[in-house]
């Protein structure tokens, strides 16, 4: 059995688990009346569930589980698919931020909260010896000491984790912003081999899909329509954390050395990295709290300049996607600060033919709500 067909037994199972858990949660949800309220900030007008994220880690730990359990089954396959200290470290985490995001979902954390446990999960990393400790040259800065590099990796990760939180605001799009980021790293772990990771990759892929078929085309009159809450959210953000400081750390008995480990995972969630940096300028330029809710992200403004919100969701994924083939192209010929501003120069422009379109529409760039919106 190929490696292959292990990672499409992983991503078909995780598919099949989600078409299973995800009605039952539907179902849940309306026996308890769990539903996500309309307000001022959301754009829904009816009571959606927004639990849909509970069906994320189990789907990816089933879907794994059952991959390897066939292949030891025919006797191939599963010496391949080894973890160390830090998957414990990582899954332990993991349950921390995944059970942390259903709470809030079912009874409501305050952001501090939510904030803290961050934090404590993040820091666990580097305690197992999983840090950024290397910047591959970038502004002339090669191996980083573990005192800077741990805090480092815990920034990186609650700043991920929040930035995938914050931009599910419209629907499919931080899953499908999730989808693209973990299909590039599925293609770099099995580039370097480390089958167990890209075997969850592929696992959580899988759930993604019949999310985004409930999320997207369920219909709220039959029950059918889910979001996917904190639970979702925090879940997605924090893996691709982990995957960041993962792939870039410079570990020669992990993989070999590729002077793009960095840029790559960098580029892998831009998007939604680059709009929590823009809209916390924003903030503070308009002297506004830095933790305030708005409708200034990306999606809210494309929307202000009269798109649909199939139509944002379709022009953001293009862009992320943009912006992984522009940088895959500029790091043959150019280095890598270089690229960044590229990235960056491309994202002011962007930015500003959004504020010419919402001008055109007769819309607010910046929008200022009241505090008891």
């Amino acid at each position: 059995m190929t490696e292959n067909i292990l990672f499409m037994m992983a991503f078909l199972f995780s598919i099949v688990c989600g078409f299973v858990f995800i009605p039952l949660i539907l179902n849940f949800c309306k026996e308890k009346n769990l539903y996500d309220i309309p307000n001022s900030r959301k754009l829904h007008k009816n009571a959606i569930p927004r639990l849909g994220g509970i069906s994320f880690l189990p789907s990816m730990l089933i879907a794994m589980v059952l991959s390897i359990a066939v292949a030891n089954d025919q006797g191939q396959g599963g010496n391949q698919v080894t973890f160390s200290l830090w998957s414990l470290y990582f899954f332990f985490s993991l349950l921390l931020i995944y059970g942390v995001g259903i709470i809030d979902d079912l009874v409501g954390l305050s952001a501090k909260s939510k904030f803290v446990v961050q934090i404590v999960a993040s820091s666990l990393l580097p305690f197992s010896g999983l840090y950024l400790n290397n910047l591959y040259g970038f502004m002339g800065v090669g191996e980083i000491p573990y005192l800077i590099g741990a805090p480092l990796t815990v920034f990186v990760i609650v700043f991920i984790s929040n930035a995938i939180n914050l931009i599910d605001g419209i629907d499919g799009l931080a899953a499908g912003l999730s989808l693209i980021g973990l299909g590039g790293f599925l293609y770099c772990f099995m580039r370097e081999g480390i089958w167990g990771y890209a075997l969850l990759i592929a696992g959580l892929m899988g759930v993604l899909i019949p999310f985004l078929y409930f999320n997207m085309l369920g219909n709220p009159d039959r029950n059918r329509k889910i979001f996917m809450g904190d639970s979702g959210s925090l879940t997605l953000g924090f893996i691709l954390g982990f995957l960041v400081v993962k792939y870039s750390m410079d570990n020669p008995d992990v993989k070999e050395w590729h002077n793009d480990c960095l840029l790559m995972s960098y580029t892998f969630v831009i998007v939604p990295v680059y709009d929590v940096v823009r809209v916390s300028l924003s903030r503070i330029c308009h002297r506004r709290p830095i933790f305030e809710a708005d409708k200034n992200h990306l999606h809210h403004k494309m929307l202000r300049m009269g798109l649909n919100q199939h139509q944002v969701l379709v022009y953001i994924l293009l862009l992320a996607l943009g912006f992984i083939v522009l940088n895959v192209l500029l790091h043959q010929v150019i280095a890598d600060e270089l690229i960044v501003c590229i990235d960056i120069v491309a994202w002011i422009l962007f930015q500003q033919l959004i504020n010419t379109g919402i001008r055109k529409n007769g819309q607010p760039v910046y929008l200022i709500q009241k505090r008891d919106e």
